[in-house]
């Protein structure tokens, strides 16, 4: 805590003051014992013997013993002493100092104040704008998200009726390949395909008459031979790999008649003779 100069001028002026009451009191003690000291000493008395029946009828009351002397009074209170005109000029100084601080310390404090009250209000302005942005940004989204579900929508209603276009493609078309393969169509095709399988077959020494095999073929668009077994066969085994190779040569086979008669995997039933 800063004591003030004003509170250390009090300090000295009742300690003056303290000092100045025992100081007199001081003074008055030894007055008084002084002048106890130079009262006249009391003299002797002269006394007579009387007889008591002689004094009987003429006693008379003891005289009263003179008063004491009053003190005197104590000396009168002036007060601490008057400050010099140093110590004056010293308490103004200090009195001026302590307004400067005072009024610093208030202006201080008045700085301190706006700028807490202008950073509280940047701060608000701060919150307010994210506050906005992000209103802003949310809003946005919300747009975009329904922006996006229409167009899931639009695009599961467009993928469903694709769906249901192909479906009816696929079935129209399987429709007309079963007409086609319980028609002649088929017939012929795979006619077309023995034909061309036996063209290119080279008979080996141990086949004989009558040969009878079926064989599981299977091509892609365009009629190129991927892959051959042979099923039952009453061939022997150089038979069946003669059959086989002469299906590879016989590659590309030939296209059907009609597109819908198309099929990966064929079951062609040779019989070269």
């Amino acid at each position: 805590m800063v004591q003030r100069a004003s509170d250390r001028w009090i300090s000295i002026a009742l300690s003056l003051l303290l000092h100045g009451a025992l100081l007199a009191a001081l003074v008055y003690g030894w007055w008084f014992f002084r002048e106890q000291r130079r009262a006249p000493p009391t003299p002797p008395i002269a006394a007579t013997v009387i007889d008591a029946r002689t004094l009987k009828g003429l006693e008379q009351p003891a005289p009263q013993p003179a008063a004491a002397p009053k003190p005197p009074p104590p000396p009168e209170d002036v007060g601490p002493p008057q400050p010099t005109p140093e110590e004056r000029a010293a308490r103004e100084q200090a009195e001026q100092a302590r307004r400067q601080a005072e009024e610093q310390k208030a202006a201080q404090e008045r700085a301190a104040a706006e700028r807490a009250a202008a950073e509280k209000e940047a701060a608000d302005r701060a919150v307010e704008k994210a506050v906005a942005k992000a209103a802003a940004a949310k809003a946005a989204a919300d747009k975009a998200a329904a922006k996006a579900a229409a167009e899931r929508a639009r695009q599961d209603e467009a993928d469903r009726r694709e769906r249901e276009a192909d479906l009816k493609r696929s079935l129209a078309a399987e429709e007309h390949a079963d007409v086609a393969r319980n028609g002649a169509a088929l017939a012929s095709w795979e006619s077309m395909i023995a034909a061309k399988i036996n063209r290119a077959w080279l008979r080996p020494p141990t086949a004989k008459a009558g040969i009878d095999c079926m064989l599981n073929v299977t091509q892609v668009p365009g009629g190129e031979v991927t892959q051959v077994s042979i099923g039952q066969c009453n061939g022997d085994q150089a038979v069946r790999e003669s059959i086989e190779a002469a299906v590879y040569r016989a590659s590309p086979l030939p296209p059907p008649p009609d597109p819908a008669l198309f099929d990966r995997n064929l079951k062609i039933d040779f019989k070269p003779d």
